[in-house]
């Protein structure tokens, strides 16, 4: 039996087990406290050694950031359009690499077929998408033009008339051209005339006749050369086609006139001499005529070594002689001389009707003799484009007119101009 001792003292002991055990319970809530797994630890070791490093980074561009004199907001804005800039940009390249690639392909596919073609044909292959399309291709018509000729032989003297042309190749970006004839007789070539220039024209009307000295001997090896050219005052004169026409063939006992279309021109006979620019004003207030020589270009090759040393000779000639003349200096070794040299002449309104301006490009030789390269002359009694360069400046009192004009032999200049010896010294009014 169990006496009232024991159930006390068993009584005490479950009520100090049971007031023992909510003690434990705030170990089950330290969990939190738990060591981090294997993992979490690699996981915040890393975090602790980057972010050192990206915060120096942001630390250096928000100092840079702050060197700036804008606010961040106009920062942000230029940043995002730049960066609109390069991705269009990138659009751009992708769309021109794709562009070609699609133009390959097509050329692929167009392709000539060789095999259709025998070895004795003469026409040129011409594969699409080229520059030069009319390689090969059938003649453009260059238009025809309208002539007359008459001899007189009790004073051996052949006249050419130029009296119209029509169906001009148009040579300008608007679909015409600034036609002009110049007219000359080979193969002596003594004078060369020029028609006026007429503008935005396609069938331009003329009506001049020019005045050779042919003798009867000669005609039957003497040719009448046509041509025909599209004027550019800033660039060379492009030549739309040509007539070369033999005198034998023509009957010259009665006038003669006919329409001939204009063929290709010949490039084996004229000699290019090259081309000089420069500018004419003159003032009839002060009296005083300025030439500019600006540059030349393309010249005639004089010394051994593939150059020349050219100067530029200025002339004034009164009423068919020697008047007054300068000269620019001499460039050493080159063939496309640059001066900017300017002549000031003392010319009164009433003579300068009376006055040619002779513009010659002249080799210099320490050793010997200088050498004419060639030769332009300008005012009232000349023609062509000299003379509208002329009437040009006249027209234009006070401000300086530029053009470029291609070289002459200097025979022919001075057989078409015949100059006398000097001016007196007084100046008959």
């Amino acid at each position: 039996m169990i006496t009232d001792t024991e159930l006390s003292m068993n009584s005490s002991r479950n009520m100090s087990t049971n007031s023992s055990q909510p003690r434990m319970r705030p170990k089950a809530n330290m969990r939190p406290t738990v060591r981090p797994t294997p993992a979490a630890s690699y996981t915040a070791s890393v975090n602790t050694t980057t972010n050192p490093a990206f915060s120096v980074a942001v630390g250096m561009v928000n100092n840079i950031l702050n060197e700036i004199p804008l606010p961040r907001w106009a920062i942000y804005a230029i940043s995002a359009v730049g960066a609109l800039l390069v991705i269009v940009v990138c659009i751009c390249i992708c769309c021109k690499c794709c562009c070609k690639n699609t133009k390959k392909t097509k050329q692929k596919d167009t392709k000539v077929d060789l095999k259709a073609l025998n070895a004795n044909t003469t026409t040129a292959l011409v594969q699409p998408n080229v520059t030069d399309v009319d390689y090969g291709a059938a003649k453009k018509p260059r238009g025809k033009l309208l002539y007359s000729l008459e001899y007189n032989a009790p004073q051996s003297e052949l006249i050419v008339g130029i009296k119209q042309a029509d169906s001009l190749l148009a040579m300008d970006m608007g679909g015409s051209s600034d036609p002009y004839v110049k007219v000359y007789i080979i193969p002596d070539k003594c004078k060369t005339y020029e028609t006026k220039v007429l503008r935005n024209t396609l069938r331009p009307v003329f009506n001049e006749n020019f005045n050779f000295q042919v003798p009867k001997s000669s005609l039957g090896k003497s040719s009448v050369v046509m041509q025909v050219f599209d004027f550019n005052r800033f660039s060379k004169h492009e030549m739309i086609g040509e007539i070369r026409l033999p005198l034998a063939e023509k009957d010259l006992n009665h006038v003669s006139e006919a329409w001939l279309e204009l063929s290709e021109p010949a490039k084996f006979e004229e000699e290019n001499l090259g081309e000089i620019c420069f500018s004419l004003r003159y003032v009839p207030v002060n009296s005083k005529l300025t030439v500019v020589i600006l540059e030349a270009k393309n010249l005639k090759s004089m010394d051994i070594g593939g150059t020349s040393d050219p100067y530029v000779k200025v002339q004034l000639a009164l009423d068919k002689r020697k008047w007054k003349k300068r000269k620019t200096s001499i460039k050493k070794k080159t063939l496309n001389p640059y001066y900017n040299e300017s002549f000031t002449f003392d010319v009164s309104f009433d003579l300068i009707k009376r006055v040619n301006l002779v513009i010659s490009v002249w080799d210099h030789d320490a050793m010997s003799r200088n050498d004419a390269m060639g030769k332009i002359y300008l005012g009232c009694d000349a023609s062509g484009n000299q003379l509208r360069h002329w009437a040009d400046m006249l027209s234009n009192p006070r401000r300086p007119v530029a053009q470029w004009h291609s070289l002459l032999t200097p025979e022919q200049v001075n057989s078409t101009l015949t100059l006398k010896s000097k001016v007196p010294g007084k100046i008959r009014r």
